[in-house]
């Protein structure tokens, strides 16, 4: 095919467990005896990189996965299905090292969780991979969730009550705090000066101490001092994404994300939901500031044994349901997939994050099928451009906003 004059796109994966289908553990290429080992989680990123993605997200929650996650009454029963997952800032630290270009994302639960530890994490993060780290901020709704730790009650929430008030001023209220979490992140990160280390042994002096800045957040969930323990990082601002699904998680992205996952279900859904974002960025101010949007699918690809739309059957019948999920589930061809994001770059999407259905199959073929695709329509990279995940995104690296140079 042609090249094509469209902007090249972005392309990240997210990887869970053994794949987004709750039956694909039992897939003969699976490793679920592996599951709980960091080189199995090295291969999955390693294949990723070899396919030239912009990076990774790791999924994280402190609930057992459950197949009905807004239904009361505790963790669904079900014995078939992947239960429990390692921590995930601690898998992106230790396959750091161990690759070179490709950015590292792991999820961070918001709710239950400090901003100053995991500013500190990420920060670490960034500089064990020298410049390639970020984080997915993410909130946590769930009552029994919120019981593992006992410092504070949250209302039953289920697919029936959504719509109560104060199922949708608990739901707001998190997200508000997410937003004011974000902030101190930011700010922490911000809190030594990129020269505030001197390291002078004749002089004795390791730091400017003029250099590190109290961060004085004050605010109605959080007050944090500072500095942060950790300098300033490669990257100044490791990367911030969120997942949102309608206008409070829009909101919270337009504040505090630099990339924002939707989930549209067509061409037409892409650029009602790319506007709502952009409403949401300029109610708060953030016109002369990016905010990628980048869509969500998950995927089920052809392979040469193997139609995806027939492997999906095969795994629903294994897991006596039909998957389901928040994000269009895609069946068929690597080339009808490059059709479908080539389509909807022109409603307003500059990136994708691609769900794999099985793992390693559906990475895979993403990368051995869909890549090479992309590439020969002139949307993909033939090469990693930068070694670090704002240079890929084709982010500058941004400003302290303490620095003394800027107010003399």
């Amino acid at each position: 095919m042609s090249a094509s004059n469209k902007t090249p796109l972005h392309l990240a994966i997210a990887l869970d467990g053994a794949g987004w289908h709750p039956a694909a553990w039992r897939e003969p290429a699976a490793r679920p005896t592996e599951l709980f080992t960091a080189d199995y989680w090295l291969d999955l990123i390693r294949t990723a990189e070899r396919g030239l993605a912009d990076f990774v997200t790791l999924e994280d929650s402190f609930g057992l996965q459950t197949a009905t996650p807004l239904q009361p009454g505790g963790n669904d029963e079900r014995t078939d299905q992947v239960a429990g997952r390692l921590d995930a800032v601690l898998i992106a630290a230790r396959v750091a090292p161990l690759t070179s270009h490709i950015g590292l994302v792991p999820t961070a639960l918001a709710t239950h969780t400090e901003p100053f530890h995991v500013s500190k994490s990420i920060a670490t993060l960034d500089h064990v991979s020298t410049g390639r780290a970020g984080v997915r901020i993410q909130v946590s709704p769930d009552a029994r969730t919120a019981a593992h730790f006992g410092r504070r009650d949250l209302p039953e929430i289920t697919l029936d009550n959504l719509a109560e008030p104060v199922v949708q001023q608990a739901v707001s209220d998190l997200f508000d705090e997410a937003a004011d979490y974000v902030e101190v992140i930011r700010r922490l990160w911000d809190s030594w000066e990129d020269d505030a280390e001197i390291r002078d042994a004749a002089t004795g002096r390791f730091i400017d101490r003029d250099k590190l800045h109290y961060i004085d957040f004050e605010g109605r969930y959080f007050s944090v001092k500072g500095p942060s323990i950790v300098p300033r990082s490669p990257q100044g601002q490791p990367i911030v994404t969120a997942l949102a699904h309608q206008r409070v998680p829009y909101r919270f992205a337009a504040r505090s994300a630099d990339i924002v996952f939707v989930t549209p279900t067509d061409i037409a859904d892409a650029a009602s939901i790319v506007r709502q974002v952009r409403t949401e960025r300029s109610a708060v101010g953030r016109d002369t500031e990016e905010l990628a949007v980048y869509a969500d699918l998950v995927v089920f690809l052809d392979s040469a044994a193997e139609s995806g739309a027939d492997r999906k059957a095969r795994l629903d019948k294994l897991s006596g349901a039909a998957y389901t999920s928040d994000a269009l589930i895609f069946t068929g061809s690597a080339g009808e997939l490059a059709d479908l994001l080539a389509a909807w770059q022109d409603a307003g999407i500059t990136g994708y994050r691609l769900r794999p259905g099985a793992l390693p199959d559906d990475l895979e073929t993403i990368v051995d099928r869909l890549v090479p695709e992309l590439q020969e329509r002139g949307l993909f990279r033939t090469a990693y451009e930068s070694d670090s995940l704002r240079g890929l995104l084709g982010l500058e690296r941004p400003a302290n906003r303490y620095s003394t140079l800027q107010k003399v």
